[in-house]
């Protein structure tokens, strides 16, 4: 666009770009072929959330003016204090002047996508095969600090494609040493490395930050690593995998193996346990049978002593007194065990109801009924309080409760003496 002033073209300098981080003015004026040739009182328009930054060359090196936004009105030397020592006077203030002009986007957030070609990664224990592995991503940064900018990249001759790729040549670095160390730190394997992308992502995140800051200039506000993408097709990739699918499977049947001789050995203990538990249960019956055997051998011996030749045949005195005592000891020690094996078992003891008792939201307890009535008697339970016992749907007051209400009706003890 042109604008002309005392017959002479003059340049309208503005940025008309939608989104972008730096973007270089350049001047196509008939006037004058020099490139960054600027006429002194061309017009400048710099929008809200922008900045024009006049960078001049000189010999003791660059100087800049920055003009924030918004502004919109013609290149004076009120308002570029640099512009004033340079411009000369010999053609009346209208001679052109040489600068490069950048506006810098100070508002939007700007985003730059990554991809990092295949590099190697290897399972720490399976160090013979490398596995090849690409990543993917984006980061999204913004400008908070432009004077550190412009003194870090100097902006004479600022390329903004050059600019990004120096940025992500600092994520390839720090992306590519935490990926290759993940599987050593983590203990996982290499082909499950994609589970902990979220955590990688996040410790890129915090390396690259202060660099980004110091080196660049800029505000790094998200890191996100979108992908990890493995060369399934790379020897080392399929070899990897099939050693590590024959451990899994080799673990798989080892755990198996396991778990079956842990099942029998805990069915052997139970069947153990239950012929020990059927044992015990029989064991005075059989401890019967076992002594009544032997009394019934020791009858018949001392049967056979009792019968001596006394020439017509007939019972040895001495023989049947020795039967009579002997048959007296084994009916008393039979009737022993057979009186150990009816011996009655104790019942078990009656459950005792218990309550809980309960005044404006204090609950107590608990407490028999038994305990109740003590209460009752001494003053500190009345009909005000709830009950409430294990099997009721809810509390209920004492003197609705039947078996807590009836209570109430029994005649106090007398007073003692010393309450007459």
């Amino acid at each position: 666009m042109k604008l002309f002033n005392n017959n002479a073209l003059m340049d309208v300098i503005r940025c008309d770009q939608n989104e972008y981080l730096i973007w270089k003015w350049s001047t196509d004026n008939l006037h004058n072929k020099r490139e960054n040739a600027i006429r002194y009182g061309s017009s400048l328009r710099v929008k809200e959330g922008e900045m024009a930054v006049f960078v001049y060359k000189q010999n003791n090196g660059t100087t800049q003016d920055f003009i924030t936004g918004p502004y919109d009105g013609t290149i004076k030397t009120a308002n570029f204090p640099i512009l004033s020592n340079i411009v000369g006077l010999a053609f009346g203030g209208n001679s052109p002047f040489q600068a490069e002009i950048y506006f810098i986007n100070l508002q939007g957030n700007n985003q730059i996508r990554f991809g990092i070609p295949w590099f190697d990664v290897f399972d720490p224990r399976y160090l013979d095969f490398s596995v090849p592995v690409a990543a993917r991503g984006t980061i999204t940064f913004n400008m908070t600090d432009y004077k550190k900018f412009i003194k870090l990249n100097r902006m004479i001759g600022f390329d903004l494609e050059d600019f990004y790729l120096q940025i992500k040549s600092a994520i390839s670095k720090h992306l590519k040493t935490i990926v290759t160390n993940a599987p050593t730190q983590n203990s996982i394997p290499v082909i499950q490395i994609e589970r902990k992308i979220a955590e990688i992502s996040d410790l890129i995140q915090e390396k690259i930050t202060e660099e980004l800051s110091d080196s660049f200039g800029i505000n790094l506000k998200r890191f996100d690593l979108a992908t990890l993408e493995f060369d399934k097709e790379s020897e080392g990739y399929k070899e990897l995998r099939k050693v590590t699918a024959g451990q899994t499977t080799k673990l798989t049947d080892a755990t198996t193996d396991i778990n079956i001789v842990n099942l029998s050995e805990n069915m052997r203990i139970q069947r153990k346990d239950a012929e020990l538990q059927v044992e015990g249960k029989n064991f005075p019956a059989h401890q019967l049978d076992q002594q009544t055997e032997v009394l019934k051998t020791a009858a018949e011996n001392l049967g056979s002593m009792s019968t001596v030749n006394m020439g017509g045949g007939g019972m040895s005195a001495a023989g049947m007194a020795a039967g009579m005592m002997i048959g007296q000891g084994v009916g008393g020690q039979m009737a022993g065990m057979v009186s150990g094996l009816n011996t009655p078992l104790t019942p078990p003891s009656v459950p005792v109801t218990q309550y809980h008792i309960a005044l404006n939201g204090t609950q107590q307890g608990l407490y028999t009924i038994e305990q109740i009535k003590t209460l009752i008697q001494s003053g500190q339970f009345t009909k005000a309080y709830h009950v409430w016992k294990p099997g009721m749907g809810g509390w209920e007051l004492a003197e609705n409760h039947p078996d807590v209400s009836s209570l109430f009706t029994v005649v106090p003890p007398p007073p003692s003496s010393s309450a007459i």
